[in-house]
């Protein structure tokens, strides 16, 4: 395998990459492609969505990403506060620190949503653990659109780690990893 030169790199390049990056690290959109069921609870909290019908935590969790991820795809940054604690630790694909807390996520997440239009992410490959009121759920991702007026495609990797709070499940860390 050769070593790469990075004085032959285009910066540009480099730079849409990282930013990228922290795009993707702050879960992108609403596809909700394949969802895989696994490791289900064996009890029902108390309804996860609002509509009055117990689910079981992995199916309120899977609600729980899909929703929001829709919020994010919306652009709705206050509807992604209630998937996340506000004691949230981002970790994104970029070589940066970590981005601690609710109202620094929120901060980047509109930075980055300003520069960005027609992203579209499909979510695959999801699988859920539930230990008491921990969690994780991870899963792969293709992220295709547009980044400052140029078109872009990603693959990556995130995983969600949550908490059971008062009966409902957020987000505590969300650690993405760029593939491609």
């Amino acid at each position: 395998m050769r070593a790469l030169n990075l004085k032959n790199v285009n910066a540009g390049l480099i730079w849409r990459i990282a930013t990228l990056a922290v795009v993707a690290a702050i879960l992108l959109s609403s596809a909700f492609a394949q969802k895989t069921k696994k490791d289900q609870a064996k009890k029902p909290p108390a309804d996860a969505a609002g509509s009055g019908v117990p689910v079981t935590d992995d199916e309120a969790i899977e609600q729980q990403i899909s929703q929001m991820l829709a919020a994010w795809q919306t652009g709705d940054g206050d509807g992604m506060h209630a998937f996340y604690a506000d004691d949230v630790l981002l970790v994104s694909g970029a070589w940066e620190p970590p981005i601690s807390g609710w109202p620094a996520y929120l901060r980047q997440y509109q930075a980055q949503r300003a520069r960005i239009q027609g992203i579209r992410l499909e979510r695959n490959n999801t699988f859920r653990k539930i230990a008491g009121n921990s969690a994780w759920a991870t899963y792969q991702w293709e992220l295709n659109g547009v980044m400052d007026g140029t078109a872009t495609n990603a693959h990556g990797h995130t995983t969600l780690v949550f908490e059971k709070r008062n009966g409902k499940w957020l987000i505590v860390l969300n650690h993405t990893s760029l593939t491609q």
